[in-house]
């Protein structure tokens, strides 16, 4: 995404809709005089471009159902017959919209019928097309078409899925059939839904890629964390006009030198770590290892990062209580979100940040009085409002929820985060990104793109400072 684009842009390209909302926006575009029909060429051809740069002339077949996206399946396939490609049609069943119906009658190559006598499909090809069910799926695919879909799935060297796999509900993320297949590439229409970052969905889609079809904002709509536009600091900077920023270490010390570094990297002109020694830290952090109400009395200070290595007892407690009484933003992460209990937040004025994984929010839902149902932003959201904190729930589905309403998910990032550590570096990304100056909810945004941004520059199986040292790397590519 470019920095020229406006706000107004940037929410078209980036919202996330839920099968309600994208109803409402493409009856929108209805209204005010778009076909069905001309929504469904714009969205099928715009899809077409993407299937032809992996198949190009090699064999294409489409699985096409009865709806919508069945139709868009048509449009796919004549788009590809039309630049002189392969394309063989599946219909798993007649179309039942008249916008399908008219996108087959224009669809001039072949078509099988699954339905047919001897319509079992034994079809092989270079690349399959799903376009059998889309993102208003609410029920599980019958035996009959799930068998299809994996069957053609497995009998081509590539698979792609229009709007969503069929099998998967949109809203949530959960699959409603078993054992649904993988696919090479998911083409996401007119904007994108949960499940394309949500799991265990997003497991299954492979590259992922929008093809937009004139979806006006949405008010209120959740959006895909994309990579920031950071400035670079202004010609009369200083390191405290950059950013100070307060790290409370505790009883693992390495943790907190980790989110250190990363810290060092994101941003802010001067991490100062709170430690007992200044053991293993490497030369240009400095450690103050006086008592940490003098550390957090420093009036310069710009946000504190309380948590990584901190431990669980008496002292870990203290520190915790003194940190969060500092009147600056806070990002609470690991051991202090343990610990965390209403009490410490009750007279906060400044932002809290807490970046839980799945445990510790489960932690905060108990201490919050919150029962953890519901999707995964629907419990992100739930735990925001009850404690005022922008929540940024971690893991390989992360969403972030404040506490009026916003939400955010982030693209799915490397596998290879899971390692110690990790968690760490993310905090202090998030950490300086809020030190520098950044709103807490689009610094935690940042601080995220930044996490996965670094993973990706990393080598396989690489470690948490390994990770740590990339973060420099990765602003580099929002400046």
């Amino acid at each position: 995404m470019s920095s020229e684009q406006t706000p107004s842009d940037r929410t078209r390209i980036d919202q996330i809709l839920t099968v309600a909302q994208m109803r409402d926006a493409e009856q929108a575009l209805i209204d005010a005089g778009t076909s069905v029909d001309e929504l469904m060429q714009v969205a099928g051809r715009g899809a077409a471009d993407w299937v032809w740069r992996l198949a190009g002339h090699h064999k294409v077949t489409v699985l096409c159902g009865p709806g919508n996206n069945g139709g868009d399946g048509y449009v796919i396939a004549e788009a590809i017959r039309e630049r002189g490609g392969h394309a063989v049609v599946i219909a798993a069943t007649e179309p039942k919209t008249d916008a399908a119906r008219n996108a087959r009658a224009l669809f001039k190559g072949e078509v099988i019928a699954l339905d047919a006598p001897g319509g079992d499909v034994q079809v092989e090809g270079d690349v399959f097309v799903d376009c059998l069910f889309g993102s208003g799926l609410a029920r599980p695919l019958t035996g009959e078409h799930a068998a299809v879909v994996n069957a053609l799935a497995a009998s081509h060297r590539l698979s792609i899925a229009v709007d969503l796999p069929s099998g998967v509900q949109s809203d949530n993320g959960m699959l409603l059939n078993e054992h649904l297949p993988k696919y090479d590439l998911t083409i996401a229409l007119g904007a994108w839904k949960f499940a394309h970052f949500l799991m265990p969905a997003s497991a299954r889609m492979g590259e992922l890629r929008l093809v937009p079809i004139g979806v006006e904002p949405v008010a209120g709509a959740a959006f895909a964390v994309a990579r920031p536009a950071v400035a670079a600091p202004s010609a009369d900077s200083h390191k405290y006009k950059r950013g100070l920023l307060a790290v409370v270490g505790g009883a693992m010390p390495g943790a907190a030198i980790l989110a250190s570094i990363a810290a060092q990297g994101a941003g802010a002109g001067y991490v100062k770590l709170f430690a007992d020694s200044k053991r293993n830290a490497p030369a240009d952090l400095v450690v103050d290892t006086g008592a940490l109400s003098d550390v957090l009395a420093d009036d310069r200070n710009s946000a504190v990062l309380v948590g990584p290595g901190l431990g669980r007892d008496g002292l870990a407690r203290e520190r915790l209580a003194v940190a969060l009484a500092d009147a600056v933003p806070a990002v609470v992460d690991a051991d202090a979100l343990i610990l965390l209990a209403p009490r410490h937040l009750a007279e906060r004025q400044a932002a809290t940040i807490a970046t839980p994984h799945e445990g510790e929010m489960v932690a905060l839902e108990r201490a919050f009085d919150l029962d953890g149902s519901g999707s995964r932003p629907e419990r992100a959201l739930a735990l925001a409002a009850e404690s005022g904190m922008i929540v940024v729930a971690k893991g390989p589905d992360t969403v972030i929820a404040a506490p009026d309403g916003r939400l955010a998910c982030a693209p799915r990032a490397t596998a290879w985060l899971s390692t110690a550590g990790t968690g760490d570096v993310l905090a202090g990304a998030i950490a300086s990104r809020v030190a520098s100056g950044v709103p807490a909810f689009e610094a935690a945004c940042e601080g995220v793109w930044l996490h996965g941004e670094a993973a990706r520059l990393c080598p396989p199986a690489f470690t948490a400072g390994q990770l740590a040292e990339r973060i420099p790397a990765a602003l580099a590519a929002c400046v």
